[in-house]
């Protein structure tokens, strides 16, 4: 088990939540995480992350799988222009590899805001630390493993 599967399962055992994680193969796409887990599409939360112009942080958005970040909306609820966060920035903040980016066991915090369709489901599903692997969880959980805020950001 790779250490960010590994970091993964341990934010979500001390958060009390059921683990649950799979291996979905290569799921390249919200649709085909969706496709292996038997769910719809916006069942999927994907962990967007931007680079804060300003602070050089790494933000996070995330975001139901098939809406899309407005960039002026994210940048106005960060307070700071927003940037593509590269490869090194993801890994450096947040220990996992982009295509793998789950919304808890991150190395450092982060801020984070969560897309209210997410919210509309009972049950949703993330990356789970590697590009290979997705977990469920209540979405009710979403926003108090997280500390993301609940907010309208999307396309």
């Amino acid at each position: 088990m790779s250490k960010s599967l590994k970091r993964v399962r341990a934010a979500l055992e001390a958060a009390g939540t059921e683990v649950d994680i799979r291996e979905v193969g290569q799921a390249r796409t919200a649709a085909e995480a969706a496709a292996s887990v038997g769910c719809e599409i916006d069942q999927i939360a994907k962990s967007i992350i931007f680079r804060g112009e300003t602070s050089g942080a790494a933000l996070l958005f995330l975001t139901a799988g098939g809406n899309r970040v407005d960039d002026a909306k994210a940048a106005e609820l960060a307070g700071e222009p927003l940037g593509k966060a590269d490869a090194a920035l993801i890994r450096a903040q947040t220990g996992f590899a982009i295509g793998g980016v789950a919304p808890v066991g991150h190395l450092s915090p982060i801020r984070a805001w969560l897309d209210p369709r997410l919210l509309d489901f009972t049950e949703i599903w993330a990356a789970a630390g590697t590009p290979r692997h997705v977990f469920r969880l209540k979405s009710a959980d979403l926003a108090p493993m997280t500390g993301a805020e609940a907010a309208d950001f999307t396309a």
